[in-house]
């Protein structure tokens, strides 16, 4: 189906240069791939204080308490849930007050992830809410130690950039969508390395300049993605598909 769209299409859009790449690798289209990003909703997430009272009422009837360490996504293999688990136990073992929350409905590859946790011998510092409502999610962002986002393939990496809104610490991977959105506002890991993945954790939990840098970077860089953008650039795609003098 893809396929075919692309031979009749005569734009296509995608949502970083990363798919745009894939795209015209895999697809090869005879029209233009014109690249818009996603927007974040900045009404929603917005960066905060640590200990917000407003937010820890949101996150106390899921049973989130800090210090935590947050991921937001479907439970599915791309997302390397079972890397952060265990990169999560070699960091949690010196840090017994330490929770890792994985908040997100179930996909398919449970099994995977509910073994990893189960042999990762901090089965007890791991919480899983399950879906959390869209009023309590920023202020799980916010609240975090740091947000870690190791997914192995995406298209953009929305949860990425709302974690970049809210100014949590982001720890996500190289050569992907999430790092063509992120830049310096984040540590950058090889994807599916477990070993750098613990290490860049643990390097944000301990070095405060290292948080507060970040903290700091990330609302600025997701300040330039907004969904009035994103809706324009389709505006103008449309008008470009459609031809000289034709207003959609």
């Amino acid at each position: 189906m893809m396929r075919a769209a692309a031979s009749r299409a005569d734009v296509l859009v995608a949502v970083s240069a990363f798919t745009a790449g894939r795209i015209s690798e895999l697809l090869t289209p005879r029209c233009p791939v014109v690249v818009i990003p996603h927007g974040v909703d900045h009404e929603r997430f917005y960066p905060g204080t640590l200990d917000d009272t407003a937010d820890l009422a949101l996150l106390r009837p899921l049973g989130v308490r800090s210090p935590y360490v947050a991921f937001v996504g479907t439970m599915e293999p791309r997302k390397a849930v079972p890397d952060l688990v265990h990169a999560f136990a070699q960091v949690a073992r010196g840090r017994p007050e330490l929770r890792l929350v994985l908040a997100g409905r179930d996909g398919w590859g449970i099994r995977e992830i509910r073994e990893a946790i189960a042999d990762s011998g901090v089965a007890t510092q791991v919480l899983r809410p399950g879906y959390v409502p869209a009023g309590a999610l920023a202020a799980l962002l916010r609240q975090a130690e740091a947000v870690v986002y190791p997914s192995l393939l995406e298209g953009f990496g929305l949860p990425a950039l709302e974690a970049l809104a809210c100014g949590a610490p982001l720890v996500t991977t190289s050569g992907s969508a999430m790092e063509e959105v992120a830049g310096d506002a984040a540590v950058l890991v090889k994807p599916g390395d477990t070993g750098a993945l613990a290490d860049a954790l643990a390097s944000v939990l301990d070095d405060n300049a290292l948080r507060l840098d970040l903290r700091d970077k990330g609302p600025k860089v997701a300040a330039a993605h907004t969904w009035e953008r994103c809706a324009s650039q389709h505006l103008d795609a449309y008008r470009q598909a459609a031809g000289p003098g034709v207003q959609p």
